[in-house]
């Protein structure tokens, strides 16, 4: 059977599932249950910085580095739109990375309270993919589904916002496999194969060229 365990705890499951082994951030009120979790366990190792953006580019950094999805992490309101930066520099530079946000009580969302902002949609327009999770039992699928998102296709950063009463709720969600990660997505069809009439216009503008130049950057290192 499997072990029923608190939100925070099933993040931190979820984390090692994924083979995380670093995560970089910076503690607030809406996640200390993630830290508090994070203190009982030894394979995910966290890296205190001294600023939410500073968490961001340390993940970006990481991912590039390493070639690993990078994980940062970051409590509500502010704190939160602090990660903004290193989200937009990760999304045009098509860096893998998974970005955690808490947010208030499911209870209070869009009811002005204390330190919370709609950070779900300010994330909106620089991720693969967000997720607004509000119940404990949807945190190992969504960690699962985000993971595979950002390194997938053409890598990118994820966010996954949760509320503090999924956190501190308890759950015995099994963690998915790769076959029920893919069934819920099935508009995610990510391209691989380059375009071939853009590929025979290059070739095409290549050959007639006395001395042809190529300007390549990070996207060409990717797709190898």
């Amino acid at each position: 059977m499997t072990e029923t365990m608190s939100g925070a705890e099933m993040v931190i499951k979820a984390l090692q599932d994924q083979g995380v082994e670093h995560i970089f951030g910076y503690p607030g009120g809406a996640v200390l249950p993630i830290y508090d979790a994070m203190f009982h366990q030894d394979k995910v190792k966290h890296v205190l910085v001294r600023h939410e953006q500073a968490a961001a580019h340390a993940a970006d950094g990481y991912a590039r580095a390493s070639g690993r999805v990078g994980v940062c992490l970051g409590t509500s309101g502010p704190g939160a739109t602090n990660l903004v930066t290193g989200i937009g520099t990760a999304m045009l530079d098509s860096v893998p990375m998974v970005v955690i946000t808490g947010n208030v009580p499911a209870a209070l969302l869009g009811k002005d309270a204390f330190q919370e902002i709609d950070i779900t949609g300010i994330t909106l327009p620089m991720t693969k993919h967000n997720y607004l999770v509000r119940n404990a039992d949807d945190i190992p699928h969504a960690v699962a589904e985000a993971f595979h998102l950002a390194r997938s296709g053409r890598p990118g950063p994820v966010h996954i916002d949760i509320t503090k009463d999924a956190l501190m709720g308890e759950t015995s969600a099994p963690h998915p496999s790769q076959a029920e990660i893919e069934a819920g997505l099935p508009g995610y069809r990510p391209k691989l194969d380059g375009n071939p009439r853009q590929l025979k216009t290059i070739a095409a503008a290549i050959a007639v060229a006395e001395r042809p130049m190529l300007l390549v950057g990070h996207g060409v290192f990717i797709a190898k």
